[in-house]
């Protein structure tokens, strides 16, 4: 019997970056975060393929592509769509909304060949439902004969894919109503030949989706729910024994705030029973919240199925601040014991810490930074400028009241001021951000921050190597340490519509002086921390540090702090007034000296 002819239908998925403030995409050799929405997308398309979809005779052909790592290639994909009659889609995957301006050029070209595009993500889903009408640039995307899709795309993909074979695409897929549950659901994966593009080879999988707080600036609960939607100790030990059997054993598990997801025990129990009956090795970070260790056995649990590093929703230690963002689960009485317990386990922990709140001034930022590198013992500290993101409650509200925010979306991506501040200039709030990292990994904190881990048993190496990224990303490569990798590439053809290209000459010289002034400064700082990190390991004196934040946490400890704090806020309100006083007469002598 004579086989079937067989057809392809070509399936490329595009997670993409965005551009710097020269244009330029934001792309590495090896990056560091991989794509949580790239692996699910990936592992759905494979079981698609598995239950041939489109048919017995149409193969699905798979490519994925994440643009901080590699280079999309637009013109390849083009030959290949030519060559294919079309037959296939784009879909830009996990779009935020610093990249829907990026992910939007990429599909421009696209569609110019007649190629279908989808583009998907959070700030699809967060307009749509959020806002009351969908935004200029979702419109313009429309425009371009894109496809935009709102929601998860379990259950749904299928439907998607039909409709891109059989050309009969709709300008909108809106999903956000009826949220998928997880358990038994096709599961993330990507192939070595994609995960090793990341530093150490990093899978990434999320074990749950949903958060039960309610943060005004967060986009989780508005787009994934508040409502725990989890994957089985099955499903995990499915995913784990996939990535292992292609050479994966770290993970990053993507779970906005894994502690609060309610399938976390029976998780971590498979996780502990495959390393120690199958003697797989597994290396975990996670992302959780300020009152996980009341958890009971969460922290134990999470170090015997290979926790190494943990991210600590911090955000802020001003008390007014928490309250006006509706984190009321954040309270600074118990951050040190959080750490402290963190810190007994000899996980490393990461903070991200948010500034712009309405009561926030460079002068209160300054001392709460002081505060925390005294009193607190965390490792590594990340910043963020308060953003309004398009599903966050904050962002609904400022639309609905016509509150000036930023029109440009390449621009919210937590580093630029994006909106106007109670209390600072634009300027003023840039500037102190700029300063945040260097306040905090002052050369004497750095020091401090060794010797605790020395002083609490943990790898010296892992901490120095971790302030060497994160404040290095900063303060060499000018870019926050979540959008950093290893070696910048900045492709001249590749820079964004309405900036000139620059002439080649030109541009590589510039270049060849961009990269001296980056990496050599990053190597002398790299080589000052080692002998840093070798004095302090060969001092007997410090396993036996020890500071405030180290110590034991007294009943009533926090209660006098919180008093000793809100009077030093006082003070921080005078020396604002006092410092608006003298810029007023700077102002004055300034014209006095002009009408001279």
């Amino acid at each position: 019997m004579k086989e079937p002819h067989r057809t392809k239908f070509l399936v490329e998925l595009v997670k993409p970056s965005h551009y710097d403030d020269d244009g330029y995409l934001i792309q590495w050799w090896r990056g560091f975060v991989p794509s949580s929405s790239l692996s699910n997308l990936y592992g759905l398309a494979l079981d698609a393929q598995s239950r041939h979809i489109l048919g017995e005779s149409v193969d699905l052909d798979i490519e994925a592509h994440d643009e901080t790592n590699a280079k999309v290639p637009v013109g390849d994909i083009v030959r290949r769509f030519k060559r294919n009659s079309n037959r296939g889609v784009v879909l830009l995957v996990g779009v935020q909304t610093n990249q829907f301006a990026r992910a939007v050029d990429i599909a421009r070209e696209l569609r110019a060949a007649g190629i279908r595009v989808a583009i998907g993500g959070f700030h699809v889903s967060g307009c749509l439902a959020m806002l009351p009408e969908m935004p200029p640039e979702m419109k313009d995307a429309l425009a371009l004969g894109i496809t935009l899709f709102a929601g998860e795309a379990e259950h749904r993909l299928d439907e998607l894919l039909l409709a891109a074979f059989e050309n009969r695409l709709t300008p909108v897929y809106n999903y956000m109503a009826d949220l998928p549950a997880m358990d038994g659901e096709p599961l993330p994966f990507l192939p070595m030949k994609y995960v090793k593009r990341y530093a150490g080879s990093l899978g990434c999988f999320d074990a749950g989706r949903g958060c039960p707080f309610s943060c005004s600036f967060c986009t989780i609960i508005n787009v994934q729910g508040r409502k725990s939607r989890h994957r089985s100790a099955d499903d995990i030990e499915q995913l784990i024994r996939a990535h292992a059997a292609q050479g994966v054993k770290s993970f990053f598990i993507t779970d906005d705030n894994f502690a609060r997801n309610k399938n976390w025990e029976p998780i971590l129990d498979r996780i502990i029973q495959l390393k120690r009956r199958d003697r797989l090795k597994i290396n975990i970070i996670m992302q959780v919240d300020t009152m996980c260790h009341k958890i009971p056995n969460f922290v134990e649990k999470s170090v015997r199925a290979g926790c190494k590093k943990v991210f600590i929703g911090l955000e802020n230690i001003n008390p007014d601040s928490l309250k006006g963002a509706s984190k009321g689960q954040n309270r600074i009485t118990e951050y040190r014991k959080m750490l402290q317990a963190w810190k007994r386990a000899k996980v490393l922990t990461y903070a991200g810490y948010i500034l712009g709140f309405p009561s926030d001034t460079p002068a209160s930022i300054e001392r709460d930074i002081a505060i925390i590198q005294r009193e607190l013992p965390i490792d590594i500290m990340e910043f963020f400028m308060l953003t309004p993101l398009p599903g966050s409650k904050d962002h609904q509200d400022m639309y609905l009241r016509g509150e000036r925010m930023e029109t440009d979306t390449n621009q919210y991506d937590a580093e630029h001021a994006t909106a106007d501040h109670p209390r600072m200039s634009a300027a003023e709030w840039q500037d102190i951000y700029q300063r945040a990292w260097h306040l905090y990994y002052s050369p004497s904190h750095i020091e401090t921050l060794i010797k605790r881990a020395v002083a609490s048993g943990m790898r010296a190496r892992r901490m120095t190597s971790m302030i060497f990224y994160f404040y290095g990303s900063h303060a060499f490569e000018h870019v926050h340490p979540l959008q950093g990798g290893i070696i910048r590439r900045k492709p001249r053809t590749q820079r964004r519509p309405g900036y000139p290209r620059e002439n080649a000459l030109m541009f590589f010289m510039r270049r060849a002086r961009e990269m001296s002034m980056t990496y050599l400064p990053a190597l002398f700082f790299f080589l000052r921390l080692e002998r840093l990190r070798k004095r302090i390991e060969n001092d007997p004196a410090s396993k036996h540090y020890m500071d405030v934040a180290l110590s034991p946490v007294a009943d009533d400890e926090f209660d006098a702090d919180l008093e000793l704090y809100q009077a030093s806020d006082s003070a921080v309100r005078a020396a604002d007034q006092a410092r608006s006083r003298a810029e007023e007469m700077r102002k004055v002598e300034i014209r006095r000296a002009a009408a001279a």
